[in-house]
């Protein structure tokens, strides 16, 4: 692990030099990392079919297409961003000028996921590198054609003393927290997110924690039923399920649910085809653990559409489950799979008050038409982001921050907000010395009389 170590130390000392700081260094950069992307698009599509079984149509629109978006977007507000931030000052510093100077940490590590490999890996990294820092990638194991494609190119384009991947097992994601860096981005579970945190601490080194939940879509009686449908079976089985914001699992109103469930099924024969199992595009799941983990939930409550598999291929069948209860395993953990269970409700309130028990959802989605009821809904509830009558959408917005709340994450990116979370907030106080006002010294009853005015 000694390359870690002197991987961490050469970043350290290229960041020292200032030379990351400049606008035109890093806008040099963002301009790097566009032209990496479009000069491998082709081995990119073949990585993640490798992988996943992702589509050229699902690689762009959920990877490549939303890192080209976020560096236009990146690129074109970046100056702005970057300017000194000017603030108010109260009367008592009369002759000052405040203002907010954005600071890059340093040297900044991304550990990022599976199921979007690409993505996921490559979208704190525009943050990273725009707020001025340099950065290490720990890409995930379990998509090792995307990996070791993630470490050609970046290698091929960048100086590693300045940004790096280092592929491995967890023993060198062990190894990469006992380093000291100066921001920590990671995507992943729950659990290994408390790890993340634990060894952070050690060194005080801030984190933003991007996890995951039971993201629940809860459908009104009064929603627009065939929208609904569409939308939920979209952003469910994008990916086949394994979507950190997917929909967990329907919270139904007792009158619309059958008409609900035969709308979705109508909507995965048609997104789908009829044999999903044979749909050539279908995303496969990432490894036959999570496949025996996923198939083991089809035991829960009543099959009401899909069901079968395919253990050769790592493939499930967009599934639909019915009669399910909270006591159910497929409730009891994030499913992060194409299974989705459905629950019954009679008042919204039941359901605000059984999820106000619960821990908070990375996402939520509301469908219903009543301003009155949304409303309730976004009010009562905490979550980290969502749709009223949509799924997903909102990761697509630059301006959003997106993140989750407790048990979900913490801290949040996506344009601006990328570049915020990779930048200390500096407050910078500039005095006059054209005068000195007296009364901030200790000097007897008019001064502390002044004080008290202006102050209290």
């Amino acid at each position: 692990m000694i390359q870690v170590h002197s991987l961490v130390a050469s970043q350290r000392e290229f960041f020292l030099s200032e030379r990351t700081r400049s606008y035109q260094f890093r806008m040099e950069q963002l301009h790097a990392l566009r032209d990496m992307l479009e000069k491998y698009e082709k081995e990119i599509y073949q990585a993640l079919e490798k992988d996943l079984n992702k589509s050229q149509f699902e690689t762009f629109t959920t990877e490549l297409g939303f890192l080209y978006n976020e560096l236009k977007h990146t690129e074109s507000h970046l100056k702005a961003w970057m300017k000194d931030e000017p603030v108010d000052a109260p009367i008592t510093h009369k002759g000052t000028k405040n203002f907010i100077r954005k600071e890059p940490y340093g040297v900044t590590l991304v550990i990022s996921p599976w199921n979007y490999p690409l993505n996921l890996a490559i979208a704190p990294a525009i943050g990273a590198i725009a707020a001025g820092n340099t950065v290490i990638i720990k890409p995930s194991e379990h998509s090792p054609a995307t990996s070791s494609l993630l470490n050609k190119m970046i290698k091929d384009t960048f100086d590693p003393n300045y940004f790096a991947v280092v592929e491995g097992e967890r023993e060198v994601s062990e190894a990469l927290l006992q380093e000291r860096f100066d921001y920590i981005f990671f995507t992943g579970s729950t659990e290994v997110g408390k790890i993340i945190m634990r060894e952070a601490s050690k060194h005080l080194t801030p984190v933003t924690l991007e996890l995951g939940g039971k993201s629940p879509a809860i459908i009104d009686k009064d929603a627009n039923l065939s929208l609904a449908a569409k939308r939920i079976i979209w952003g469910k089985y994008t990916n086949s399920g394994q979507t950190c914001v997917a929909p967990d699992y329907l919270y139904v109103h007792q009158k619309v649910k059958d008409k609900l469930l035969k709308e979705m099924i109508k909507q995965i024969k048609s997104l789908y085809s009829k044999n999903p199992l044979n749909n050539r595009d279908m995303v496969r799941i990432i490894h036959k653990g999570h496949f025996d983990r996923l198939t083991s939930f089809l035991s829960n409550g009543k099959i009401v559409y899909g069901g079968n598999t395919d253990s050769n291929r790592l493939k499930i069948e967009p599934t639909i489950l019915d009669d399910i209860t909270w006591d159910d395993p497929v409730m009891q953990e994030e499913i992060f799979g194409p299974i989705l269970p459905t629950l019954t409700f009679q008042e919204l309130n039941d359901v605000i008050m059984e999820l106000k028990h619960r821990e908070k959802p990375l996402a939520l989605y509301y469908f219903g038409e009543k301003e009155k009821q949304q409303e309730k809904v976004l009010t009562s509830l905490s979550f980290g982001g969502g749709c009223i009558n949509d799924t997903l959408y909102h990761l697509a917005n630059p301006n959003m921050p997106f993140g989750g709340v407790g048990n979900s994450g913490m801290g949040g990116y996506h344009g601006k907000s990328s570049f915020d979370t990779f930048s200390h907030q500096k407050s910078i106080l500039k005095q006059t010395t054209k005068f000195d006002l007296p009364f901030r010294y200790p000097g007897g009853k008019l001064a502390l009389s002044f004080i008290k005015k202006v102050m209290k």
